[in-house]
């Protein structure tokens, strides 16, 4: 009877996870084409790029915390990895509505380097949202089983779209 709780609980979020999977990326291209002409008071891309940081930080000690079988920290630092990446995809979609983007001006193998970075980066970026919203139903409905095998593919992408938030920021930002 537990298993078939499981997957009832489970199938109630499917609609969510489905329409937040799509609305996201979405909602961000139709901001990025929408300008806003205010002069914001903080410069927000090292803010951003700090962000996603912090988030690399978390999700490894997460990561840390679940392996040393600390059930309660690993829960309390994923529900801070994904409010980190609220907050990130917040400014930074405020900063694209309000500042035009930045051109990469390096040349030669270095760019082509940073454009794969930023490809990947942003494709696993869409990618990894029905993963983490997947795993994370998946932990709150007590189906571990099936949280632990989505987390093993969760983990890697979301730390690769974290560190390399960092790395596109570090080498684009001689440019702005």
């Amino acid at each position: 009877m537990h298993n078939e709780e499981t997957i009832l609980n489970e199938k109630k979020y499917n609609t969510l996870i489905v329409v937040l999977s799509i609305a996201i990326p979405l909602a961000v291209a139709v901001l990025f084409g929408v300008k806003i002409d205010v002069e914001l008071p903080v410069f927000l891309p090292p803010i951003y790029a700090t962000i996603n940081a912090f988030t690399a930080v978390v999700l490894i000690a997460a990561f840390v915390a679940i392996k040393n079988k600390n059930l309660t920290l690993h829960e309390r630092l994923m529900k801070l990895a994904i409010a980190l990446s609220v907050v990130f995809l917040v400014l930074y979609v405020l900063y694209h509505m309000t500042s035009d983007s930045t051109k990469y001006g390096g040349e030669g193998a270095i760019k082509y380097v940073y454009y794969f970075i930023l490809l990947t980066h942003i494709l696993l970026s869409i990618a990894v949202i029905p993963f983490v919203l997947i795993t994370y139903v998946r932990a709150i409905t007590n189906n571990i089983e099936k949280h632990k095998k989505i987390a093993k593919i969760t983990f890697p992408l979301w730390l690769y779209v974290a560190i390399t938030g960092v790395v596109v920021y570090v080498m684009i930002s001689p440019y702005y």
